[in-house]
């Protein structure tokens, strides 16, 4: 049986509770004396009560356990590779040989005696079959392959009975609590309070998830380079330094991507940021509703294109165009190469005209229309009721769609690559190439790699730093709101 058939099964007792006891709870309220005694709750709160109990504590066990099922067993084969292999060197390219070894057994039906005793064998029954394996796997991976499949199976057997047993004790415990005078209003209100509040609790579970992942591994970088070097180093080349020779820390500097990152974000908001505000003012403050109808659907089709599109206009178009009109205007040079800062900022202020015009279009919309027609009234022209009572009113919101902007200008990676460049170097030109944080990381990480050495490590010191200052813009933006909120009030 699938987890989805689990679920679906717990939600359908979870239904055959929720009418039973509605049924249950209005009978014996129209059997009651209503002069002597009155129902607490609605039937329908009795049944979603008695639906919750039926459905919430099992699939919590059943994620749970779920989980902890898939570790144990992730662990184990870590455990019986690593022994076989002799340390964690290439451990992870062994364990998903394994992982696929398993997952062919089970598409073959082979369990027990029918298992081969060999991996060639193996992948010779899996090649017949149209199921492709490694061709490095050995011979200990497929005894390991059919016991994990066992185990699995087990597991899952036993989670998935638990989870049916606890959703049908969760219907009968909440059915034989039905009563006239049971608060079962007040205890679903109670579930929903705690369900939205867990709701609430996952961005910052997911904050602090995220953190964690990278500052073990950055501890770990940080133990082999030197932090001085590296947020202070002037020079990217991660590559290992010969034998004998000195200066390998100084390869890790971040200021060439540091730089790179927040000019081509720089470049990119100067021409997002004028279009997409006029845009959003001639919307919600000239254009008829007409135009308007038919203007901000267009607009906001930008936002559905592939980066990946954006980033083969800029090499295919945009870039070689730039080119030759540079090299036309200087009498035959080219002072604007094909991959520059310059472009990647364009194309990307292009995609990121619609985030900036719509938000601040919803923004400036919201405005009350009392203190529109308020200084209509006083004489104001529309060009000053908006330049002095509608945009500063606005503003908090505007700030927090720049702010948006600045974020996704920030972490674009594909428009990056094929626009500006891969090289890492330090210059005021905004018509050479240079490349951001976001497209070494993905260099890092590229590949079958193990997170032994520094030259992959440096992806999660990047990553935590690109963090650090995403959360400091937040910071630093929310200041200037309530500021000038203060202020405004």
């Amino acid at each position: 049986m699938s987890a989805g058939w689990v679920v679906a099964i717990v939600l359908a007792i979870g239904a055959v509770a929720y009418f039973f006891a509605a049924q249950r709870a209005r009978t014996q309220r129209d059997g009651a004396d209503r002069r002597t005694e009155q129902a607490h709750s609605l039937p329908t709160y009795h049944g979603w009560l008695s639906f919750l109990l039926a459905t919430l504590p099992a699939l919590i066990v059943f994620l749970v356990l779920s989980s902890v099922s898939s570790g144990l067993l992730e662990n184990r084969v870590r455990t019986e590779v690593t022994s076989h292999v002799g340390d964690s060197a290439g451990s992870s390219l062994q364990i998903g040989i394994v992982h696929n070894a398993a997952n062919a057994l089970t598409r073959l039906g082979l369990s027990g005696t029918n298992v081969p005793t060999s991996y060639a064998a193996l992948r010779d029954m899996a090649s017949s079959a149209g199921i492709v394996l490694a061709q490095s796997g050995e011979d200990y991976m497929v005894p390991l392959a059919a016991s994990v499949n066992e185990d699995a199976g087990a597991h899952r057997l036993l989670i998935h009975g638990l989870t049916l047993a606890l959703a049908l004790a969760g219907a009968a415990f909440a059915y034989s609590r039905i009563r006239l005078r049971l608060r079962a209003r007040n205890e679903v209100e109670r579930i929903v309070l705690w369900s939205l509040i867990a709701a609430s609790s996952v961005a910052i579970l997911t904050t602090v998830g995220i953190v964690l992942s990278m500052l073990g591994e950055t501890m770990r970088f940080f133990s082999e380079i030197n932090p001085l070097n590296f947020f202070f180093g002037t020079v990217w080349d991660p590559r290992f330094a010969a034998a004998g020779s000195t200066g390998e820390e100084g390869q890790f500097g971040l200021i060439p991507l540091l730089s790179g990152t927040l000019y081509i974000a720089l470049v990119s908001m100067l021409f997002a940021v004028p279009v997409g505000l006029m845009a959003a003012v001639y919307m919600g403050e000239y254009a008829t509703p007409r135009i308007r109808s038919i203007v901000k659907p267009l607009l906001e089709l930008l936002a559905g294109i592939p980066t990946i599109v954006y980033g083969i206009f800029a090499v295919v178009t945009l870039g070689p165009f730039l080119r030759d009109l540079s090299a036309a205007l200087s009498g035959g040079f080219a002072f604007i190469q094909s991959q520059s800062v310059f472009t990647a900022g364009i194309v990307m202020g292009v995609m990121l005209i619609p985030v900036v015009s719509s938000l601040s279009d919803d923004v400036i919309t919201a405005v009350p229309r009392a203190m529109r027609d308020g200084s209509l009234a006083l004489g104001a022209t529309r060009s000053e009721t908006i330049r002095r009572v509608i945009l500063p009113a606005a503003l908090p919101g505007i700030v927090g769609a720049l702010l948006l902007t600045a974020s996704r200008a920030i972490g674009e990676t594909m428009i990056v690559v094929l626009a500006a460049g891969v090289a890492a170097r330090l210059t005021i030109n905004p018509f050479e190439a240079m490349t951001t944080i976001t497209v070494k990381i993905v260099n890092q990480l590229t590949g079958d790699l193990e997170f032994n050495s520094p030259q992959t490590l440096v992806a999660f010191a990047l990553g935590l730093t690109l963090f650090a200052i995403t959360l400091g813009m937040n910071v630093y933006a929310l200041y200037i709101v309530r500021k000038y909120r203060e202020q405004y009030e």
